[in-house]
């Protein structure tokens, strides 16, 4: 068995050679068959030639560098490409993940048979500025997705090779992966706790546009996972309730009004009333959602992996 360790980097010449050495001991010491696959995400301190140094003294690293900064995803992304393993396990490159972690997410993949392990890092040596925030996102992450994990953007992670294999991590979508495996049908998700280092060398690499960021990505993903290959049934129930309430609504007005002429009472003309101008809007909104709906299902009809679809086995 191949144990793939995925981690990319920005910036950290300072910690990978404690880093390569911490996981030589434990994989060693566990009779580990394995690889260490660096994703440099366009260093500029120098990172590579340290992955130059240390590929000439451990011959498991291999290593791939992007010509320019792309983020975590990307890195992700490309690393799970390029992993063999039976295993993979993702982990950052700053030394707040302990690879003393690995021979247990190994025994919960392979004994347990989860499809995904994360990392939940109960005791954060963080600033209280950011693990509120963390907090409350994991929260939402939690009652969006269904998912009870408690720290959803740990790096510290393991796959099974069909997860890494079945999944495409994009944008800054790198912290919501567990809901990227569920909705591509690995639903055995489990959760260890882990112990969170503080950080030895360099600065935090994410700033205050996470937080901004975070949300939107939970709600496209989301969105992708219920609506992605049917948009009409989400723009096009809403557009029609949408229709239906403001032509209910104008329909009375009028309604109203021709009752009241007919008994010859004072009535309000229908279009100096604030509620008829509501109800127009309605169907305006209705129709847009309606088309929106017609042309994403176009667009989506259209589309190259229309029918892809995750295939567990088959049987010849």
């Amino acid at each position: 068995m191949l144990i793939s360790i995925v981690i990319p980097l920005y910036n950290e010449n300072e910690s990978l050679p404690e880093l390569t050495r911490w996981i030589d001991e434990v994989m060693q010491k566990n009779n580990f068959n394995y690889e260490v696959v660096y994703v440099d995400d366009g260093s500029t301190d120098g990172s590579w030639e340290v992955i130059e140094n240390l590929k000439k003294q451990y011959s498991q690293i291999r290593a791939l560098r992007f010509r320019r900064n792309y983020g975590k995803s990307a890195g992700l992304n490309r690393g799970f490409d390029a992993a063999k393993g039976d295993i993979v396990i993702t982990m950052d490159a700053d030394l707040q993940d302990s690879p003393e972690e690995i021979p247990e997410l190994v025994r919960m993949i392979t004994e347990d048979g989860f499809d995904l392990v994360s990392g939940w890092k109960k005791k954060r040596f963080d600033p209280i500025t950011k693990t509120i925030p963390t907090k409350l996102y994991n929260w939402a992450a939690r009652s969006m997705s269904g998912i009870n994990l408690h720290d959803f953007n740990c790096g510290l992670k393991a796959y099974k090779q069909d997860v890494v294999k079945s999944v495409e991590v994009y944008g800054e979508m790198h912290r919501y992966i567990p809901v990227i495996a569920k909705w591509a049908g690995f639903t055995k998700i489990g959760e260890k706790i882990v112990q969170h280092q503080e950080r030895k060398f360099g600065v935090t690499k994410f700033g205050i546009e996470r937080f901004i960021n975070g949300p939107l990505d939970l709600l496209v993903i989301t969105f992708m996972s219920r609506f992605g290959k049917r948009p009409m049934h989400f723009f096009g129930v809403y557009g029609t309730l949408m229709f239906l309430l403001g032509g209910a609504v104008s329909a009375w007005l009028i309604l109203e009004k021709i009752i009241g002429l007919a008994n010859q009472t004072k009535v309000r003309e229908v279009t100096d009333q604030p509620l008829f101008y509501l109800a127009i809007l309605a169907m305006i909104i209705g129709t847009q959602l309606f088309t929106a709906g017609f042309l994403a299902e176009m667009i989506s009809r259209s589309s190259h992996d229309r029918n892809n679809y995750h295939i567990a086995e088959t049987i010849d």
